[in-house]
């Protein structure tokens, strides 16, 4: 029987919480763990401070098994993370020669100097299990604490990734009754978030295992079903038991898993009804267009595309969402097309506005029916494109199914 064992991560780095780097590490740590059955409930960034890396150390170990920080093992001043642990763990820091010797072997292998800074990395918490790092300079730890361990990684992405591949993660599979953890996601367009969760319903969502979770990404709906079990081959069984119950009830909305796309999706559903598209996107570039064109299958699908630099180039309209319900319609008709896209935005709109003041139409015409919305945000702001073409493909999509 799998142990239920709980990880924290900590990312420690001033540098992360200005904003100059986007933290990485913790994400490829946290899949990691997910793939071998670890739970991981909480991240933190915190920076280069040493009381508050020591407070962070110390209250993740109030809530986990096992807390892996990544960063801070360097051999400048800034670079606190062995004195936090040892502090939070209640233990001195102790000089390992037999440590800096490696280290200045490192060096001589790079055909580089090491300066005196590079003695603070041979100072490990008293009692710690070295972590050698054939990749780097800078050392790993582990150490044991009561019920719990603290793993200490470097914050250079290439040397934590081979210490989790080659060390951590055969260390944690030796130490505990590991189970796996999968995840498989279901993707929906055609209905709102809150609407889908209600469809869904409070029994799947509350579910802990596999447990149910909805991430909305511009248009498109991520259901995420994960399952914690002893074998692959169960946690499989588990997730197939609650995507059966998911399709029967949402499973006109669901158009791929995992990494599908609108756009694919809307080609393969377009070649199934031997349909065809036209489009037209003015003062917006070409949101739809680039994205349907990047499926490989399209060929031939779309048999009319205009583009304007404005949508006063098509007609001088006051109101947006009209002239795209009627352009819609027009090239659809006038092309042949099954379908017919249009989106139309104010070039130089660039605030979030209140829907009265309409920066951005989208309309979708289809045999004698046209759907449509509009946006407060023009062509410049920068969920402009995203949103827009999301909607309108996954719109598209959704009609061709009705």
């Amino acid at each position: 029987m799998a142990q239920n064992v709980n990880a924290e991560i900590i990312s420690i780095g001033t540098e992360i919480l200005l904003g100059e780097i986007t933290d990485t590490n913790s994400v490829y740590i946290a899949r990691s763990l997910r793939d071998i059955g670890v739970n991981v409930f909480y991240m933190t960034s915190v920076g280069d401070n040493e009381n508050r890396i020591t407070d962070a150390i110390q209250s993740a170990l109030r809530r986990a098994q096992i807390v892996i920080t990544t960063g801070g093992l360097g051999p400048t001043v800034d670079d606190m993370t062995r004195q936090g642990v040892a502090n939070a763990t209640n233990r001195e820091l102790v000089f390992h020669q037999d440590l800096l010797d490696k280290i200045a072997e490192r060096f001589s292998g790079f055909r580089s100097a090491m300066t005196e800074n590079n003695r603070r990395q041979a100072y490990l918490p008293d009692q710690a299990i070295l972590i050698e790092n054939p990749v780097g300079t800078a050392p790993s730890f582990v150490v044991e604490h009561e019920d719990s361990i603290v793993i200490s990684l470097p914050g250079v992405p290439r040397e934590m990734k081979y210490l989790m591949v080659e060390r951590i993660i055969p260390f944690l599979q030796s130490r505990y009754q590991l189970g796996i953890i999968k995840a498989l996601n279901l993707r929906a367009a055609g209905i709102g978030e809150s609407a889908l969760d209600d469809v869904i319903g409070a029994e799947l969502l509350e579910n802990n295992n596999p447990t149910v979770g909805l991430a909305a990404h511009s248009g498109v709906i991520d259901i995420r079903v994960t399952a914690k079990a002893d074998t692959e081959a169960l946690a499989d069984e588990m997730i197939a038991e609650v995507a059966t119950l998911l399709r029967e009830r949402v499973g006109s909305y669901i158009f791929g898993t995992d990494l599908d796309t609108i756009e694919a999706a809307l080609v393969e559903r377009l070649r199934q009804h031997d349909a065809s598209l036209a489009i037209c996107e003015a003062g917006i570039g070409d949101p739809v267009s680039s994205r349907f064109k990047a499926v490989p299958e399209s060929d031939g699908l779309l048999v009319r595309l205009d583009q304007y630099q404005s949508p006063q180039d098509i007609e001088a309209s006051t109101d947006l969402r009209d002239l795209a319900q009627r352009v819609a319609e027009r090239i659809s008709l006038e092309a042949g097309a099954t379908v017919g896209i249009a989106v139309l935005s104010n070039p130089e709109q660039n605030r979030d506005q209140a829907d009265s003041d309409v920066g951005t139409a989208v309309a979708v015409y289809l045999d004698g029916q046209t759907s449509s919305r509009v946006y407060g945000f023009g062509a410049q702001a920068a969920e402009s494109r995203l949103w827009t073409s999301t909607w309108a493909l996954s719109r598209a999509w959704r009609m061709l199914e009705e």
